[in-house]
C-alpha cells in the first residue's frame, strides 16, 4: 500500500512539474488549450494511480473481477486518455530536455514541497504523515541524483549541450 499511495503522489507531482516546463514544445497550442490538456493530464494520472489502489484493495478483498474492472479501467485512463494528450501538448521532449525536467520536478520537491508538507503536517499534529513526506523526499532525493548521473553521463555525448 506504502509503494502504490507513494506512485499516486509522485505520478501527480510529476505531471504538475513536467507540464510547467514544455511551454516551447507546445508554442503553437492556445493558452487555454495548454492549460485544459495540464487538467484533464492531471485528472488522468491520478485516476490512474487511485483505481490501481482501489485493484489492488478488490484483489485483496478476494473479488478478482472487481479487481480486473478497476485495473482495465486504469490502464485506459494511463495509455489512452494521459498517452494521447500528453502526446498533443509536447509532453515528451529529448532525453536531455526529459531528465532536466525531471530533475526541476525531483528538486522542486526535494527542496520545497516535502518539507513544506512534512512542516505542516506535524504542526497540525499528523506525525504519520509528516513521517511520510520526510520518508518521501529522501526517495526524491535519490531520484534526483540518479536523474542528475545520467544527464551528465548523456551530455558528454551530446558535445555538452
Amino acid at each position: 500500500m506504502k509503494v502504490l499511495w507513494s506512485m499516486a503522489l509522485v505520478v501527480v507531482a510529476a505531471v504538475a512539474f513536467t507540464i510547467g516546463s514544455t511551454t516551447a514544445r507546445r508554442a503553437a497550442l492556445h493558452q487555454q488549450t495548454i492549460d485544459n490538456l495540464s487538467t484533464a493530464m492531471h485528472g488522468e494520472a491520478f485516476a490512474f494511480a487511485k483505481y490501481m489502489l482501489y485493484a489492488q484493495h478488490a484483489r485483496q478483498s478476494g473479488d478478482p473481477r472487481l479487481a480486473r474492472l478497476f485495473a482495465q479501467t486504469a490502464h485506459t485512463e494511463r495509455f489512452q486518455h494521459f498517452a494521447e494528450e500528453a502526446q498533443l501538448s509536447g509532453l515528451v521532449g529529448s532525453d536531455a530536455d526529459n531528465l532536466r525536467d525531471a530533475i526541476k520536478g525531483e528538486t522542486y520537491e526535494v527542496n520545497t514541497m516535502y518539507p513544506r508538507f512534512a512542516k505542516q503536517a506535524a504542526a497540525l499534529g499528523d506525525q504519520a504523515a509528516a513521517s511520510r513526506f520526510a520518508e518521501i523526499r529522501r526517495d526524491e532525493m535519490t531520484h534526483r541524483d540518479a536523474y542528475q548521473a545520467a544527464l551528465n553521463a548523456l551530455e558528454p555525448q551530446q558535445g555538452g549541450r
